[in-house]
């Protein structure tokens, strides 16, 4: 939170706002934009010695001396998130059924694990779904997860190409032609795009090259033919 340590530290200390940015990780306007309150955002302060990040020491040394750069003392711990099945937003959890019945359609070598982390569910949702027990099988319809927004198109091909591999089964990777073309398109369009800038500037150049031959003839009295 670097705005909001930034903020504290204007309202609190007699630091430069050079050693405020270059502690925060800031340009100076934006500190200087604080100080004069025109930032767009009014940030609540947060106070880095109560954090550990400052010490009082530090800070005094900062004010005796505008050049000195503060040091931080430890680096925030970052929140990481625990092990544990998948969080899917609640409007999503309705759409768990259909993405898990595409998959045991479309990619039955996938393990319940997989299946479990990729999408968020339990192994008995999974098995109730495959042995058609579920309590809501019949509208269950088969959809594809990413569609449905329940994980990237990336992280179901990485699923995929691991159960297949784990299967031994030789993943047929097909190249997305429409990307392809639309790469080679682009490129062909910069490209008569900048002979088109090339020739202009050809043209330019001759065009005044002309225009001043023409004005030095006229300027030694020979009439524009």
């Amino acid at each position: 939170m670097p705005h909001a340590t930034a903020s504290w530290l204007v309202d609190s200390t007699g630091l430069t706002f050079e050693q405020i940015a270059d502690f925060c990780g800031l340009h100076i306007l934006e500190v200087q934009a604080m100080a004069d309150d025109l930032a767009g955002a009014k940030y609540t302060g947060r106070d880095p010695v109560r954090s550990g990040e400052l010490t009082h020491e530090e800070i005094e040394k900062g004010q005796a001396d505008p050049t000195y750069k503060l040091k931080i003392q430890k680096v925030p711990v970052q929140i990481q998130r625990t092990k544990g099945p998948r969080y899917t937003p609640v409007s999503k959890r309705q759409d768990k059924p259909d993405g898990i019945a595409w998959i045991l359609r479309n990619h039955p070598e996938m393990s319940d694990a997989q299946i479990g982390k990729l999408i968020g569910t339990t192994r008995n949702t999974i098995t109730a779904i495959r042995e058609r027990s579920h309590w809501n099988i019949q509208n269950i319809n088969p959809k594809d997860p990413v569609t449905l927004g329940l994980c990237s198109q990336r992280e179901l091909d990485a699923a995929v190409a691991k159960a297949a591999k784990k299967a031994g089964i030789e993943a047929d990777v097909v190249p997305d032609s429409k990307l392809v073309d639309d790469k080679q398109a682009l490129i062909d369009e910069l490209k008569r795009e900048r002979e088109d800038a090339a020739r202009a500037a050809v043209e330019a150049a001759q065009e005044a090259e002309a225009e001043a031959w023409l004005a030095a003839r006229r300027a030694d009295g020979v009439p524009k033919e």
